[in-house]
């Protein structure tokens, strides 16, 4: 079989200070178009206002610059916008209705997110209508991240709430057997966080968003243009359960949960 793509990977190892460089790396390549997702936008526009760029991003693209509008995005740039930040406050009010007698829940914030101010300020407000205090931690590294969960430890948080980032994508499994150690209920964005063994995910899927970005990179390498692209909204939101950890953790899921879901995992 004959192949007349070849795909460059760069990996930053979430070091986001290093995504200017691999950004010009690839442009001093003369590739044929850049994907990106949510951390790595910013470094691609800066590093090329010509070669056409494909975000798959939870970040809104219009509010970073990337794109003029959704419907005309005018320049280099266009891509998917899936909605997992903009889920935040909706994932703590599902934990609140599954932990209806939590006084203090926790949220698990990378603040080098690019969105991670936002994603706060959404959480703050949806605990001020819900009624509960909201405790913040914060980690982008695996130290500050061993420290965020003696926090939990010691405020004796009653369930937990990760946020939308890659950094704890890729340490879902370790995050929820903290918190499957603590008997501790956790939401997760990320439906593989669900399969991972968390208590349950809702959000985006991000296989829809990445196939549906696939769509656009495989349009521009035929010859269309970014500019004329309208950037998509991925709109297939899942909720997840996991009831082997549920099991484990003592947990019964309220039927007005349990009747939204998705998937179930035994």
């Amino acid at each position: 079989m004959s192949t007349n793509v070849a795909i460059e990977y760069r990996w930053a190892e979430d070091h986001h200070d290093r995504l200017p460089t691999l950004a010009a790396d690839l442009v001093r390549r003369q590739v044929a178009v850049i994907v990106v997702n949510t951390p790595s936008m910013a470094a691609a526009k800066a590093a090329t206002a010509t070669i056409p760029i494909v975000f798959v991003s939870a970040d809104d693209s219009v509010a970073a610059g990337l794109a003029a509008s959704f419907n005309r995005p005018g320049g280099n740039a266009t891509g998917v916008y899936f909605l997992i930040t903009a889920l935040e406050g909706k994932r703590l009010e599902m934990l609140r209705e599954l932990a209806p007698r939590t006084s203090l829940i926790a949220a698990l914030v990378n603040p080098d997110f690019p969105s991670a101010e936002s994603q706060s300020r959404e959480m703050q407000e949806a605990a001020r209508v819900l009624g509960f205090q909201l405790l913040i931690v914060k980690a982008s590294t695996e130290r500050e991240l061993d420290t965020a969960f003696a926090t939990l430890d010691r405020e004796r948080a009653g369930a937990l709430a990760v946020a939308s980032d890659g950094f704890f994508f890729f340490r879902r499994e370790r995050i929820a057997a903290f918190a499957a150690s603590h008997g501790l209920p956790t939401i997760f964005p990320q439906r593989e966080a669900a399969v991972a063994g968390g208590l349950m995910s809702y959000g985006t899927s991000v296989p829809d968003a990445y196939r549906q970005g696939g769509i656009y990179v495989g349009g521009i390498l035929k010859g269309e243009k970014p500019a004329d692209l309208p950037v998509q909204q991925s709109v297939k939101v899942e909720l997840a359960i996991n009831m082997k950890t549920a099991k484990a953790l003592g947990v019964t899921f309220p039927l007005s949960l349990l009747g939204r879901a998705d998937e179930v995992i035994e």
